[in-house]
């Protein structure tokens, strides 16, 4: 097809000139061409940008993050050669422009439209310094692809990319309980319910709870039936399941404040990941896996933008079913049952140290397990592009000083999502009934996606 455009080339010579403005047949190179590297960028971007921006808290970053690469997924899937499928149909109300037939398409072009207007629009909020950073990179990017696409070509699909995000934007925006939720990460107005075994704003900030309404935000594929089993019935019985799990938790944090538990201690720090603005979020920290493996597997743009898409929505929909389970249950943190029922007042977690002896707890209900309903749903995602046996060493905090992020090696996906709901435990900040029903919430929530009609 090259050589005929050449060809064609030569012979509107005998006429006049072709210049990379002039557009004499239509060919779009497939989406399957190009290369990772924009997508990679962008996702790498978002996680500079997600930690540090106001309200931020990962549910709402695991949404945003879903809905930017959902952009980029529609601005590109009209140049999978119908290998994918818009997903637009599964969603009410959404309606996505399509391209001309008529005319040519660059998708890298198309693909850094979405993403960059992506950005705008849910991080306007950014400190000063990212939204810097997001403009430094679209005008790397966008330099770079002026000077290898016809101008005219250039422009179109610039404007495609842009009308596809926009289109997905406003259909975000009629989704009351998400739509600029880093505006509002509490609701002022909401009373948690009183009572044995609730919870309530808790030691050492007793904040008002978090996203007390998360439960009502719109799913992308998760349904209002994806529950959780009842928890352990609250019981003060030393021979009781809660009781019993009480004591693990804080057991393990005596341990380790004692000098004991060093690998514990090395679990519990590696995958915390919630101490705002010194990391990235939770949910982002799936993100950064996935950048990690998109970086060592480099695939192409269109499956990059795949798997980026698919592991957003799966995190997102697990933020979204956790929260509710969690606000349906209200069930109190350990800091509190250790406190009032284990002759032990002055007990206090081991996360997010402040440098003076304080500690800190999540300001909201502890069953079930944020941390592992975003590892359960992630796991699936990523054995369904990788495999189920893929050793993979996480790098994610190499280097880092503050705490012990040493890199850790695992057999699998599974082994991951098992080992990150695992870590609140020695952090004491959850029982391990929290872990185990999040890792089955977010193994449900994974499914859902993964069986969304992407071919």
């Amino acid at each position: 097809m090259k050589k005929i455009n050449i060809a064609l080339c030569a012979l509107f010579l005998l006429f006049g000139s072709c210049s990379k403005d002039d557009e004499i047949l239509i060919y779009n190179e497939p989406a399957s061409l190009y290369t990772h590297n924009i997508p990679l960028v962008w996702n790498q971007l978002f996680l500079e940008v997600e930690r540090y921006s106001p309200g931020y808290r990962p549910p709402i970053s695991a949404r945003s993050h879903a809905l930017i690469n959902y952009m980029a997924y529609e601005s590109v899937v009209p140049g999978s050669e119908g290998i994918y499928n818009s997903l637009s149909g599964q969603f009410q109300g959404l309606s996505i422009p399509q391209p001309q037939p008529d005319r040519e398409y660059n998708w890298e072009v198309c693909l850094n439209a979405a993403y960059e207007m992506g950005f705008e629009l849910f991080f306007p909020v950014a400190p000063s310094e990212q939204q810097f950073l997001m403009l430094d990179v679209s005008h790397a990017l966008k330099a770079e692809l002026q000077q290898q696409v016809a101008t005219a070509t250039y422009q179109r699909s610039i404007e495609y990319g842009q009308s596809v995000a926009q289109a997905i934007y406003d259909w975000s925006t009629a989704d009351e309980w998400g739509h600029e939720s880093y505006l509002t990460n509490t609701d002022p107005q909401y009373v948690p319910p009183s009572g044995e075994g609730l919870w309530e704003p808790t030691f050492p900030d007793y904040l008002d709870a978090l996203l007390p309404h998360w439960g009502k935000v719109r799913t992308f594929a998760a349904l209002s039936t994806d529950i959780v089993p009842p928890p352990p019935t609250f019981s003060t019985d030393p021979s009781s399941q809660l009781y019993l799990e009480a004591m693990e938790t804080r057991n393990l944090v005596n341990d380790i404040k004692a000098g004991e538990r060093q690998e514990d201690l090395w679990i519990a720090e590696f995958w915390s990941d919630d101490c705002p603005i010194l990391t990235f979020t939770p949910a982002g920290r799936w993100v950064n896996i996935l950048n990690q493996l998109i970086g060592i597997e480099r695939p192409d743009m269109m499956e990059t933008v795949v798997a980026y898409t698919k592991l957003g929505m799966a995190l997102s929909d697990a933020g979204v079913r956790c929260w509710g389970e969690k606000y349906r249950f209200n069930c109190l943190r350990p800091i509190d049952y250790i406190r009032e029922n284990m002759g032990d007042e002055n007990w206090n977690t081991i996360m997010c140290p402040d440098g003076s002896g304080g500690f800190y707890t999540p300001n909201f209900p502890t069953y079930p397990s944020g941390h592992a309903t975003f590892a359960g749903a992630a796991a699936v995602i990523l054995e369904d592009i990788f495999g189920s046996d893929y050793t993979f060493t996480d790098r994610s905090h190499e280097g880092r000083t503050e705490f012990n992020g040493t890199p850790r090696t695992f057999n699998s996906f599974q082994e991951m999502a098992i080992e990150n709901g695992y870590s609140r435990v020695p952090l004491g900040v959850h029982f391990q009934s929290d872990s185990d029903a999040g890792l089955d919430l977010g193994n449900v929530v994974g499914l859902r996606v993964k069986a969304l009609p992407w071919k």
